[in-house]
């Protein structure tokens, strides 16, 4: 493998999609598509998500301090691209997205996914000097989850099919429908000969 140098993209860096749910003043639901999200520990896990630019979302959390983040399935997808294509400052989205209160926080709860965050943000990070983009450290209060994934007959992939999570690279859409390689440390006991090709490496799998 031959590598070369470009200039930055994040095209090659998937990531899951998530609709993150607030309560508009009126109480009307209102849903933003994001991706730029993870989770990190302190004391305890948090959620880690990176919102910028002016959105409806951005303001409620910043009025409320709670959100919900759900992962979006191949089932809810056309409506939560919808809605990360219109702004809430002018737009009804609880038509494209149906939902429930939570059960601890008032959040909105997409009807139709399969994991859902009930988070309260802890901690704020500004970015700039002008208050456009910020890290919002959030504590997990809740977890909402659809039931046949509590079922432990099932193995993960089964339960990844029950959950169809659609991932993000290159603005493009993808399902995560692939067999799992393996858990944690499933090639710790392999044996890399280092002066093999890199290329040839892949049959490792296969082992």
């Amino acid at each position: 493998m031959k590598k070369v140098s470009q200039g930055f993209t994040n095209a090659f860096a998937p990531q899951t999609l998530y609709v993150y749910g607030t309560y508009k003043a009126d109480g009307t639901p209102n849903f933003g598509l994001f991706c730029w999200a993870t989770y990190c520990f302190d004391e305890e896990h948090r959620f880690v998500v990176c919102l910028c630019e002016d959105k409806l979302t951005r303001d409620r959390i910043r009025e409320t301090g709670i959100f919900s983040a759900s992962v979006v399935s191949e089932a809810m997808l056309k409506g939560a691209d919808w809605c990360g294509n219109h702004p809430g400052y002018d737009t009804d989205k609880s038509a494209a997205i149906l939902s429930h209160p939570g059960k601890k926080l008032n959040v909105p709860i997409p009807d139709g996914s399969p994991w859902s965050y009930e988070l309260r943000v802890v901690k704020t990070l500004p970015l700039d000097d002008h208050g456009g983009a910020e890290i919002y450290i959030c504590e997990f209060v809740n977890t909402l989850v659809d039931e046949r994934l509590q079922d432990e007959s099932l193995s993960f992939e089964e339960k990844m099919a029950i959950a169809a999570p659609i991932c993000t690279a290159n603005w493009q859409y993808f399902k995560a429908d692939g067999p799992s390689l393996g858990g944690w440390g499933a090639f710790k006991d392999n044996d890399f000969d280092r002066k093999e090709n890199p290329d040839e490496m892949s049959a490792l799998f296969e082992r």
